[in-house]
């Protein structure tokens, strides 16, 4: 390995242990319930996200029917991810008109998103309408890897609590996962995405002619780099 390369290592790995005691105390704090920085202003929306889908803040759940309830979301989650890839062809925000995805391609891309694995074997702007990406895709990039972090969080409250008959509830620390943590962190890199000018828009395909008379298609959307290829590659906007 280079030496630019053990430079970046370490510099992540500093970054890493820098932030892991404050961060740390904060996630702590959010799933507690405790007051944060973003509480006053995030707080009202979380009890109305509680009353809109019935639940019970002060509520905990059993292992058994916090684990149902996880396996429950996620796979209403893959359900409602396969429906859109398959029915994309007549669903809106599909200025492309992309054709329904394959049944093969639309099950392994619910599965990898629901598994927050995110495995991509396609070309998304030629294979995936803005809605799929927006409803289907960017949706899991969330709630996914929402799942697999409070599933690390009740781990740690099992050990911790040895002769507790609840550990929490699934939907609360979810919640609380996606609004507190996951979605400052995604507005902050957004807003340097934007001042940096990559494009945000659902307009169609740009048909330009380069210099040397060429037809070139410009995918629109919004650029984000695509975990599978490590080349940068158009997704929808609004994730």
């Amino acid at each position: 390995m280079t030496f630019n390369g053990w430079l970046q290592i370490a510099i992540f790995s500093v970054l890493v242990i820098l932030i892991a005691k404050p961060f740390g105390g904060y996630m702590t704090r959010v799933f507690n319930g405790e007051r944060t920085p973003l509480r006053v202003v995030l707080h009202p929306i979380e009890v109305g996200i509680y009353k809109l889908c019935g639940v019970r803040e002060d509520e905990e759940q059993h292992w058994v029917s916090y684990a149902i309830a996880m396996l429950a979301f996620s796979f209403a989650g893959f359900v409602i991810m396969y429906a859109i890839q398959r029915l994309q062809n007549v669903l809106p925000f599909n200025p492309q008109d992309q054709s329904a995805v394959t049944p093969d391609l639309a099950f392994n891309t619910s599965v990898s998103f629901m598994t927050n694995t995110n495995w991509q074997s396609y070309v998304p702007e030629t294979t995936m309408s803005y809605l799929t990406q927006m409803w289907a895709l960017t949706v899991h990039n969330f709630v996914s890897a929402a799942t697999g972090i409070v599933l690390a969080i009740v781990l740690i409250r099992g050990f911790a609590r040895r002769s507790a008959r609840t550990l929490g509830n699934f939907w609360v620390d979810l919640t609380r996962c996606v609004l507190y943590i996951l979605l400052p962190i995604a507005i902050v890199v957004g807003l340097v995405f934007i001042a940096m000018g990559m494009p945000e828009n659902l307009n169609a395909y740009t048909e330009a002619t380069t210099l040397e008379g060429a037809k070139q298609v410009i995918a629109q959307g919004r650029w984000l780099r695509r975990k599978s290829s490590r080349c940068w590659a158009p997704t929808a906007a609004g994730s």
